[in-house]
């Protein structure tokens, strides 16, 4: 990650408004409230800067209006350089980060980082895969649940060889991975063989190969896909030729380490969204032709039409 601290748009009001007019309205301004493109904008003393005017619908507006950003009083440079910083970074930034680097409060950060991950968040995205390509589909646990699986009357919760209570003590995510392509993960609240056909048979395309390992929860969806082939892992087989499940886990790996490493902790309430934000980092990688740069101008684009507050946040 290189990020230039000295760029005026770091530190400019009317720089950073700059930036993020053209992020966010590549082809021109947009009234958010009509969606016309005859706006202008209101020059003068009388009025705040950068502020338009709409006459089809009469309104007024700014770069923030019906974004994730709206009602926000954080100095336009500040949420510039949080949204540069979160997209850039492969692991993710922490709310403490932010704080201590932006020079606002750990609950404004928070809250900021927040609002940039539902930007990020890809509503109704495309299936993955199609003809010819491959889909890797796994699953993974992280994290202790905030409300333990009751067990059945009478049964005991055994433990792991290594003395650990296992998955069902963990937060299930189910994940799917286009090779050479895009990422989705999807925190559950039980991983079974229903809830991963509806994820699969929803977000990926079923003329794909699909690849997995040799659990049983996809023997019965493996045969809806135009090929379904696995790998055994407990035998020790991680490639067979081109099948393997090697970029799912990869993604995994990236995810947990910027779990444990950079964030530490989130609420269960809050892990779909940092799934959401580590989607977006890998589906939008330098690999497939997207630097930082762009990155950071598409998580802009992804604010538009978008609202979150403090207490839908608490309330998730």
């Amino acid at each position: 990650m290189s990020i230039d601290l000295t760029d005026p748009m770091f530190h400019d009001d009317d720089k950073a408004r700059e930036w993020l007019i053209a992020s966010r309205w590549p082809d021109g301004p947009v009234c958010p409230h009509c969606g016309s493109f005859e706006v202008a904008p209101m020059g003068g003393t009388k009025h705040r800067d950068g502020l338009f005017y709409c006459p089809s619908c009469r309104g007024q507006f700014t770069v923030l209006t019906g974004s994730v950003m709206e009602s926000s009083h954080i100095p336009l440079p500040k949420w510039v350089l949080a949204i540069r910083l979160l997209t850039a970074s492969k692991k993710g930034v922490s709310a403490h980060q932010l704080h201590r680097t932006l020079g606002i409060t750990y609950k404004s950060a928070w809250f900021m980082a927040h609002r940039i991950r539902e930007a990020v968040r890809v509503i109704d995205p495309s299936p993955l895969g199609g003809p010819g390509k491959v889909i890797e589909a796994d699953e993974a646990y992280h994290g202790k649940r905030e409300t333990p699986v009751p067990l059945a009357r009478g049964r005991v919760r055994k433990p792991t060889k290594g003395g650990k209570t296992g998955g069902a003590e963990k937060r299930p995510i189910f994940a799917l991975v286009e090779r050479g392509g895009e990422a989705r993960a999807y925190h559950m609240p039980h991983v079974t063989g229903a809830n991963v056909r509806d994820v699969l048979v929803r977000k990926a395309s079923r003329a794909s190969r699909l690849h997995t390992d040799e659990s049983r929860l996809y023997d019965a969806v493996g045969e809806e896909f135009a090929q379904h082939e696995t790998v055994n892992h407990g035998a020790k087989e991680y490639a067979r030729g081109d099948v393997t499940t090697n970029s799912v886990e990869g993604f995994f790996g990236i995810f947990k380490r910027g779990m444990v490493g950079v964030y530490q902790h989130c609420g269960e309430q809050h892990l779909q969204r940092y799934l959401d934000e580590f989607s977006f980092r890998y589906s939008n990688r330098v690999k497939l032709g997207i630097d930082d740069d762009a990155r950071a101008v598409l998580a802009t684009q992804g604010m538009d039409g978008k609202r979150l507050t403090y207490r839908r946040i608490n309330e998730a």
